[in-house]
């Protein structure tokens, strides 16, 4: 019996029931990725809304097989802004990120060595990941809402590969 690992069995022997070893997995990560869709699922209810308000952000994210990622979703919606008001609602309507990652069992880790919200420099971000053919599915681990502390969400960012 086997260990489910990144979406896929992992045997004994360090393969998935495809016979390929997890280092052939992660290659298959190696690429330029276009952003689908970024919901936030509620784990009571299970339900998914969109994290944006226009709902098909727009963005991508770039793994190298030297281990950098970098990251830049932004909203669709977006207005050039001039105003400290214009551009906090610019700032709250996009994530960027990049740094070393490497994988731990389940888990895609990101150490954050810039990034458009410094709270998040210098951290370790952690991800778990399905592999589907030429689609992604990234969930960030369940945390409180920072919006309503009460209930609990992740957020699932789905990739298709760049062409």
């Amino acid at each position: 019996m086997g260990v489910r690992l990144h979406g896929f069995w992992k045997s004994s022997g360090g393969e998935n029931i495809k016979g390929e070893s997890m280092s052939d997995i992660h290659s298959k990560l190696f690429g330029i990725w276009k952003i689908l869709s970024f919901d936030v699922e509620d784990q009571e209810s299970g339900e998914r809304n969109p994290f944006y308000d226009d709902a098909t952000p727009k963005g991508y994210m770039i793994l190298t097989p030297e281990g950098r990622m970098m990251v830049l979703v932004a909203s669709v919606g977006r207005e050039p802004g001039q105003t400290d008001e214009k551009q906090a609602v610019l700032f709250r309507t996009m994530l960027s990120y990049t740094g070393l990652y490497r994988f731990e069992g389940d888990k895609f880790i990101t150490t954050v060595d810039v990034s458009w919200n410094e709270s998040w420099t210098g951290t370790d971000q952690v991800r778990f990941y399905k592999l589907d053919g030429d689609r992604l599915d990234i969930m960030t681990a369940w945390i409180p809402n920072p919006i309503n502390p009460e209930r609990v969400v992740r957020g699932i960012l789905s990739w298709e590969r760049a062409k």
